[in-house]
């Protein structure tokens, strides 16, 4: 069951994972029907598109939860994608783009964008069999994919190692909260 769960959790995290053979359900695979707002204490739950949503109903966490001027996005794992064998450098950094591109999806459904993040939060699997680089190299990865999403000036961030995330393939995942207004 667990890893049935983490292969569909790879789905949702992995920005445009291919579908894992071991998973009991998929998310859909239509486009996003437009972000879903759901009332919760203080604010809102935002909700980009039926990935997000397939997600929320079935290893219920928010992609994204409003309180007040504050917008909380839950981590995005970047990694190998399920069937990727490559574990280089520039493979890593195709992940990481496709999870800041994800990142991006969620902050633009919730009226923010990358000059809102105030705190990034990052958890990275320093010595893992899907990347072949160092410590430093893993880092620099990051910084440089980040530099290319976010210009300045730079939010708070806080990296920390683990010794691994619930997608098996993960090599790192990135929180956000950023401070957007209300309307």
């Amino acid at each position: 069951m667990r890893r049935a769960l983490a292969a569909a959790l790879t789905l949702s995290l992995l920005a445009g994972a291919a579908a894992a053979q071991t998973a009991p359900a998929t998310p859909p695979a239509a486009p996003p029907a437009g972000p879903e707002r759901i009332p919760a204490s203080g604010g809102e739950v935002i909700i980009p598109g039926s990935r997000d949503r397939w997600a929320y109903d079935n290893i219920q966490f928010a992609p994204a939860r409003r309180v007040g001027d504050m917008l909380y996005v839950s981590g995005v794992i970047a990694g190998k994608a399920p069937g990727e064998h490559a574990n280089d450098i520039e493979a890593y950094k195709a992940g990481l783009r496709q999870a800041f591109r994800h990142l991006e999806r969620i902050l633009k459904a919730s009226g923010a964008g990358f000059d809102d993040v105030a705190m990034i939060n990052s958890f990275h699997v320093w010595d893992s069999p899907h990347f072949k680089g160092t410590r430093d190299e893993h880092i620099a990865a990051v910084i440089a994919v980040k530099a290319e999403f976010m210009k300045g000036p730079h939010p708070a961030w806080t990296a920390v190692g683990t010794t691994g995330l619930l997608a098996d393939t993960g090599l790192v995942e990135i929180q956000l909260i950023a401070r957007v207004p209300q309307r």
